[in-house]
């Protein structure tokens, strides 16, 4: 093999396991997609290390576990103290660039919705700096949202050398998008948001038919942007590892022209939890669906919201019009020359409910559909292609891309190359600011998942979750009070400890005399 390849690794956003056509959808049509995974490994057992987009694209960029490099939730901005993979490729030589969504940092500096606790009568509190025990200032860490409209992102940035933001979600989107967007229809804000939208019938929260033409969309802009990267820099001799992170398919719904009746709702089967008499909703599910009937949810904010049939199949439909888009977007780049004997990989940064558990989005859980994601390595000094259970995680990715790249990793990430094997078992950490209704308490939920089985604990709560994914695989019946199940549960308790420990940084290192 080469010793310095070039990489291509394209990302998406809120994007399931199942849903490309190389993975089984039964209606999505990905050719270009699946033709990665024709050429190379299709992993089917890949897991986040959050469900979250900030924690976990920390984790993919620093190939860390959210408790060591500190973005344990949406808000938080990833420190710069944190080393990433991307600056060890810039310091072995590497161009690098980012075309698309970063979401590395926060969209405001609003203080936390967490409560800070009361200062007891007759004590002294400390503010500013020294009210939390790790000292941080917010405010330097929003260059990738800036309120003026031409962008100007400090680089390098977290070790990108070219930067072409695309922020926020939808026809909406942000950033350097928003600029070239601007100079292509100075009039394209009559264009933009549900106020705006087409005509249509759909009844799906945040299904949008947005008026914004194909041509001027993000995922058009993505593809032109990283098309015209590539046959400016890719084709000397020095390597490059550009990254292409498209911001669908989050909701809201709106894939714009063809893409959004390219699918019939009618074609999307309806996920477990539907037609299901038997199922008990676990608390903090239960909560969720009951605050939809007692008209206590709002079906247009990011947060997660209990579905209806309906609702669930147009959501599924729109969905797959957005990633028929990114792939032809994937087709277009890989079609430059400069493409071609580079690395390619595709993932994405979290799952989406999609209407299993009767819910959308993502929250407050760590099912299957929120967890599991897309993985494919296509290499083209491999030959022929496979398909693999072996568990990664996304916090492997960079340290695979870096053994590749025969680049050491710095020390303390805990990342395992994926060329030579993979895990016994997924380690996930969950955690979000707003209290759950069902929970009582903001949820702290760390998960162990084997080949077979996976398991839930909750901080501050006294049960947890226990599913055997090989016989119940929607995740439906909970076995955490099962007599029958309780080796089983001590077995795994006992694994999630182990990796607890396992994933308590070891940097900095110490003197050899203290």
């Amino acid at each position: 093999m080469s010793k310095r390849p070039s990489f291509i690794l394209f990302m998406t956003d809120q994007h399931r396991a199942d849903f490309l056509g190389c993975t089984g959808h039964p209606v999505l049509k990905t050719p270009n997609i699946d033709a990665l995974a024709a050429t190379g490994t299709l992993w089917d057992r890949f897991y986040v290390a959050s469900p979250v987009c900030m924690p976990n694209r920390a984790s993919f960029m620093t190939c860390r576990m959210p408790s060591s490099h500190g973005v344990r939730a949406n808000g938080i901005p990833l420190d710069r103290r944190n080393v990433t993979f991307v600056e060890l490729l810039r310091d072995a030589g590497y161009k690098t660039a980012l075309i698309g969504k970063s979401h590395l940092q926060t969209f405001s500096g609003q203080p936390s919705t967490l409560k800070s606790p009361e200062t007891r009568a007759g004590f002294h509190r400390a503010t500013g700096p020294l009210s939390e025990a790790i000292r941080h200032d917010h405010e330097t860490y929003l260059a990738e949202y800036p309120n003026q409209e031409t962008y100007n992102t400090p680089l390098p940035f977290y070790g990108f050398d070219h930067v072409e933001l695309v922020t926020q979600h939808g026809d909406r989107c942000r950033g350097h998008y928003r600029e070239w967007l601007l100079a292509k229809d100075p009039n394209a804000d009559r264009l933009i948001g549900a106020q705006n939208q087409l005509p249509h019938d759909y009844v799906c929260p945040q299904a949008v038919r947005t008026a914004v033409p194909e041509e001027l969309y993000s995922t058009s802009y993505i593809a032109e942007r990283a098309s015209a990267w590539l046959a400016e820099h890719g084709s000397d001799e020095q390597p490059y590892f550009l990254m292409v992170s498209f911001p669908d398919p989050h909701h809201p719904f709106n894939p714009p022209g063809r893409y959004w009746d390219m699918y019939d709702p009618a074609d999307m089967a309806l996920p477990g939890g539907f037609g299901t008499n038997d199922w008990v909703p676990p608390p903090h599910v239960a909560s969720v669906l009951e605050d939809r009937e007692a008209g206590r949810a709002n079906p247009s904010s990011f947060a997660v919201l209990s579905a209806y049939p309906q609702e669930v199949r147009e959501a599924r439909a729109l969905t797959c019009g957005m990633i028929s888009m990114i792939d032809d977007a994937v087709g277009c780049i890989r079609a430059q020359k400069a493409a071609e004997n580079a690395v390619t990989v595709f993932t994405t940064d979290h799952g989406d409910h999609l209407g299993d558990h009767r819910m959308l989005f993502k929250g407050p859980a760590a099912y299957e559909e929120l967890t599991r994601v897309p993985f494919i390595w296509s290499d083209p000094e491999d030959t022929g292609s496979c398909r693999t259970d072996v568990i990664g995680q996304t916090h492997d990715i960079g340290t695979t891309i870096l053994e590749r790249a025969r680049v050491e990793p710095a020390i303390g990430m805990q990342g395992r190359s994926l060329l030579s094997g993979g895990r016994d078992a997924a380690f996930i950490q969950y955690e979000h600011q707003k209290v759950n209704r069902g929970l009582g308490v903001s949820p702290r939920i760390h998960t162990v998942r084997t080949q077979d089985w996976r398991l839930s604990m909750f901080e501050g709560i006294a049960w947890g979750e226990l599913y055997h994914l090989k016989e119940d695989p929607n995740e439906l019946q909970n076995l955490w009070d099962s007599p029958d199940h309780a080796g089983q549960k001590a077995e795994l308790i006992e694994t999630l400890a182990r990796l607890e420990i396992a994933n308590i940084d070891r940097v900095p290192l110490p003197t050899a005399q203290a």
